[in-house]
């Protein structure tokens, strides 16, 4: 079992930046695959990024790519998301996640567990 908890949400003009963290319990987070995903009003849930065990692997959705980067901390059973030239659209409901299969994916049902996610407000 994993418990996963966002912070670092805020608001931010457009152009800025801002630095997710996800904590997460469990002797075993090391093993996990962690994703970030998220969520705007009336839209459904989609990929933003993930990275394996080590963090060697990573991927970015499109929209997102040359602008975030995800790592981990496997020391301390953290993984951030460092978001630089944020854009409105941007705006969302972030979620942490983890998987407990050693493969990177997008697909949001292959993640076992959920963050309760935190709010990123990005003004024009």
């Amino acid at each position: 079992q994993v418990q996963l908890v966002e912070s670092g949400g805020g608001l931010v003009q457009a152009g800025g930046s801002l630095r997710l963290s996800c904590a997460a319990s469990g002797r075993t987070f090391s093993s996990y695959v962690m994703g970030w995903f998220r969520q705007a009003p009336g839209k459904e849930r989609e990929f933003v990024a993930a990275i394996s065990w080590r963090g060697v692997t990573t991927h970015y959705a499109d929209s997102v790519k040359g602008r975030f980067t995800i790592s981990r901390d496997n020391a301390k059973n953290l993984v951030y998301l460092q978001m630089n030239s944020l854009k409105p659209e941007d705006t969302a409901v972030y979620y942490c996640a983890a998987r407990n299969k050693n493969k990177v994916t997008t697909a949001a049902h292959e993640y076992d567990y959920w963050g309760q996610g935190t709010q990123v407000t990005v003004s024009s």
